[in-house]
């Protein structure tokens, strides 16, 4: 477990950044990397996916309405070099980096899967690497990938069986995130290579170098990621006249299944819902709605129970 009070990147040898698309490693972690690499630590970068499902940048740099699967892939291997050329910057050697190509948009599809499917790349990655210190999304981001990302990790890390690392969440598309937080700041040098690292990413910085220029020039900050003792009552208040759209994602080491929000127990009139799950732990949920959206970020989100 991680003290806020007394942590120092530099403490740590081993560092695995876990990132959902390109540029989430330099947006969120490029000054942390500096300072580990700097004391004489390894970092290593697993990209899960090469956000090739971006299509208004592509639209845009491209000239071209239609989005072929041709053109997704295309646009995939031209942000994999961004990143590579982001993390030639960073310092990061070449050895030090994977990718493992899922898709865009398809992290929670991904724990529909058997658990084998993804587990197993990620298990690898963990004993290959052997991390004292693993930085991954925070659970609260709203970013449908970034979530699922932090659920894959940490099913990952719970069948991995040597000591579990440390743990500390990035949050990016996210406001306020519940717990202590621990900023790590960075000197002028390291914010400048960070300031050089984010240019290499000329797709994203097409049509969001404002948002993303100002995601930089804040202090770095993470979360302590410890794991849920607390009763399965769950965080989220939603309307009743929602009721009947909204269902219960619930993914554990054994797999993942969905059920209805109506068919929860509910603890007295107005409160939460409570679950009772007998899977064993981490165990997280995620509320969600059936209905048709065109905004891509998760209402409600994921929580640990």
């Amino acid at each position: 477990m991680i003290d806020p009070s007394t942590f120092r990147p530099e403490d740590h040898r081993r560092v695995l950044i876990v990132a959902p698309h390109p540029d989430d490693e330099t947006l969120a972690a490029a000054g942390l990397i500096q300072r580990v690499q700097a004391a004489g630590g390894t970092v290593r970068v697993l990209l899960l996916t090469d956000g090739d499902a971006n299509p208004w940048p592509q639209r845009w740099l491209e000239r071209r309405l239609r989005i072929g699967p041709a053109d997704r892939a295309r646009w995939g291997r031209r942000r994999r070099d961004e990143w590579h050329a982001a993390l030639d910057l960073l310092g990061v050697p070449v050895g030090e980096r994977r990718a493992l190509g899922w898709p865009d948009m398809g992290l929670t599809a991904r724990l529909a899967l058997a658990p084998a499917l993804w587990r197993t790349p990620l298990v690898r990655e963990l004993k290959d690497f052997r991390p004292d210190l693993v930085v991954l999304p925070a659970l609260a981001d709203r970013h449908p990938d970034h979530g699922a990302a932090h659920v894959l990790m940490r099913l990952a890390l719970a069948a991995w069986t040597q000591e579990p690392p440390a743990l500390l969440g990035y949050p990016v598309h996210v406001r306020d995130v519940p717990g202590a937080r621990i900023e790590v700041p960075a000197s002028a040098a390291f914010m400048a290579q960070k300031e050089r690292a984010l240019a290499c990413h000329r797709t994203q910085l097409a049509l969001s170098g404002g948002r993303l220029r100002r995601l930089i020039e804040r202090t770095e900050c993470y979360v302590p990621t410890t794991p849920v003792t607390a009763p399965g009552v769950l965080p989220w208040r939603p309307s009743p006249v929602l009721g009947p759209w909204l269902r219960l994602t619930i993914a554990t080491p054994a797999g993942l299944r969905t059920v209805p929000w109506s068919t929860l127990p509910r603890l007295r009139a107005g409160s939460p819902p409570r679950v009772e799950l007998d899977d064993p732990a981490p165990r997280f949920v995620k509320l969600h709605t059936n209905l048709p959206s065109p905004w891509i970020f998760d209402l409600w989100g994921w929580a640990e129970l």
